[in-house]
């Protein structure tokens, strides 16, 4: 009996494994069913090929659009058009690599109208459900059309002020000169001061023992100033006069207009050279 058994079993795998190769050899061998995949294949591929070029061809539009040329031709701000042409790209990227994705999936007859459906309800519940998420990405769509500052500009918002490093979808990231890197949300962005929009002035106060002829120490203060040669001064440094009097001393006040960012840079150089040449000059300068 046990032996009838274990024939029997026997017999039943070498029916199953028969069956198997049988199943097998007949898939293989089904032309049509591999003609339709190689057509879904060569579908994908072109899907493929066409998405990418498109985007190489969106991407050059854009850096051509973008371009340092253009933009001095429309008369726009160069980073200003950097930082949306980045921008753009970066959209552009997602749209053709979701329509991309979408393709590939109706190729494979998956139905796409569901999906839609279902990502409308998804981003409506996410919407109810991140009201600052949406209120930062808005803000940030707002600050790069209305140009109200861009990346490389010198802010204050708040309490930061540093050099802005990023303008993102969402937050805005902000370098200050110390080194500190600060990560705002664009909604909490409610009031900006820009410091790189027009040229900065430079305000330098020398004082000097009262017992020296103004006169003398303001021609001598000129001639330094004239002789002053930097790429950050927009116009020669203008001696204003006499600002403020005191027992024994007086304090002459010096503007220089300077191109933004570079307040601190103008103010050092001015008041090393003014004391290198009083020094040469023997002209003693009020502690």
């Amino acid at each position: 009996m046990e032996l009838f058994l274990a024939s029997v079993h026997t017999l039943a795998q070498e029916n199953l494994w028969e069956q198997f190769v049988r199943e097998t050899e007949e898939f293989l061998k089904d032309t049509e069913m591999w003609r339709n995949a190689a057509i879904v294949v060569v579908r994908i591929i072109l899907i493929l090929v066409i998405s990418r070029l498109s985007l190489m061809i969106l991407n050059r539009v854009i850096d051509q659009t973008t371009s340092v040329k253009k933009s001095r031709r429309l008369k726009l701000r160069t980073r200003r058009v950097q930082t949306l042409g980045r921008l753009l790209k970066n959209t552009v990227s997602y749209l053709v690599n979701f329509i991309t994705i979408l393709l590939i999936l109706g190729e494979f007859h998956i139905q796409i109208a569901p999906l839609l459906a279902g990502a409308g309800v998804i981003g409506l519940a996410i919407g109810f459900g991140a009201q600052s998420l949406v209120k930062d990405v808005i803000t940030g769509f707002f600050i790069i059309f209305e140009d109200q500052f861009s990346v490389g500009d010198e802010i204050q918002t708040g309490t930061f002020k540093g050099t802005v490093e990023l303008i993102g979808m969402r937050s805005t990231r902000i370098r200050s000169w110390t080194g500190e890197v600060h990560i705002i949300p664009n909604g909490s962005i409610n009031q900006v001061t820009n410091f790189s929009v027009n040229p900065q002035l430079a305000v330098v106060d020398i004082t000097f023992p009262s017992d020296d002829t103004i006169e003398e120490t303001m021609s001598l203060i000129r001639q330094v100033l004239n002789q002053i040669n930097d790429p950050n001064l927009a116009a020669v440094p203008e001696v204003l006069g006499i600002q403020t009097l005191a027992p024994g001393q007086m304090t002459i006040r010096i503007t220089a207009k300077c191109n933004p960012n570079s307040i601190g840079e103008v103010t050092r150089l001015i008041n090393t050279e003014l004391k290198k040449a009083l020094e040469s000059r023997h002209v003693p300068v009020a502690e």
